[in-house]
């Protein structure tokens, strides 16, 4: 995930093994399980890290140890962080990943290394491997964006739309200026630092749009929009 120019994914909202399979069978380049805003469990997101195979992040519910320890011991290639607000916030998540002595990471026989068969091989490799992506989601985090941005050690910074929007007090209205604004100055300062950008986009003209403006990691809507979406479009032709 680290190397590629646009990297296509969509978010799984539900505790379905057999949804993430049959949509990493689609082609997609990487996944997301989000086990921060869908009622999946720990289990059930590890069921479908297992069904996927292909490259799967998992948002969390919040930036805390134990969540972002659980989703890397389950076995996911990384972790897309909320709630982030000021640099510090985004060190403490870097901390979370790595293991001591670089970080805080606790260390147990887990998925990840095998249940412990390949415990050395993981260690050594871990820290430089996994994928730290915060989340920007709030308009605070927008105003403390050139400080985030220039943070070492994290890979991306990916910026959540609708929760941006309600922080602003405008939820849902992804095209206001004050909401655009918001994000052209994450995508601006992200691009003077260097730092690759994701988003989630909500339909294919919006993604078409992240795209041009060099956003690499895209969340393309979700497997509850495009089942609800699909349904609809057949009813309003059979009807």
């Amino acid at each position: 995930m680290r190397n590629a120019e646009h990297l296509l994914g969509t978010v799984l909202s539900f505790p379905s093994p057999e949804v993430a399979e049959a949509l990493a069978l689609c082609g997609y380049d990487w996944l997301m399980v989000d086990a921060g805003r869908a009622p999946i469990d720990t289990l059930t997101a590890q069921r479908m890290l297992q069904a996927a195979r292909c490259p799967t992040l998992v948002r969390v519910a919040n930036s805390g140890n134990e969540a972002i320890n659980l989703a890397l011991d389950i076995g996911a290639t990384g972790v897309i962080v909320p709630g982030i607000r000021i640099a510090e916030d985004v060190e403490r998540v870097i901390s979370a990943c790595r293991y001591p002595p670089l970080g805080n990471r606790a260390i147990g026989m887990v998925r990840a290394q095998g249940y412990g068969q390949n415990f050395k091989t993981y260690f050594d490799d871990a820290n430089e491997e996994i994928v730290i992506v915060p989340q920007i989601d709030h308009i605070d985090a927008v105003r403390e964006i050139e400080a985030i941005a220039f943070v070492s050690g994290f890979n991306a910074l990916f910026v959540d739309p609708y929760g941006l929007s309600a922080s602003i007090g405008l939820p849902g209205q992804l095209g206001h200026p004050e909401v655009t604004a918001a994000i052209g100055r994450v995508q601006h300062i992200c691009e003077d630092a260097e730092r690759r950008m994701g988003i989630f986009a909500h339909d294919l003209d919006s993604a078409a749009r992240w795209l041009g403006a060099n956003f690499t990691l895209l969340a393309l809507e979700s497997d509850a929009m495009m089942l609800t979406q699909r349904a609809r479009d057949i009813l309003q032709v059979l009807r």
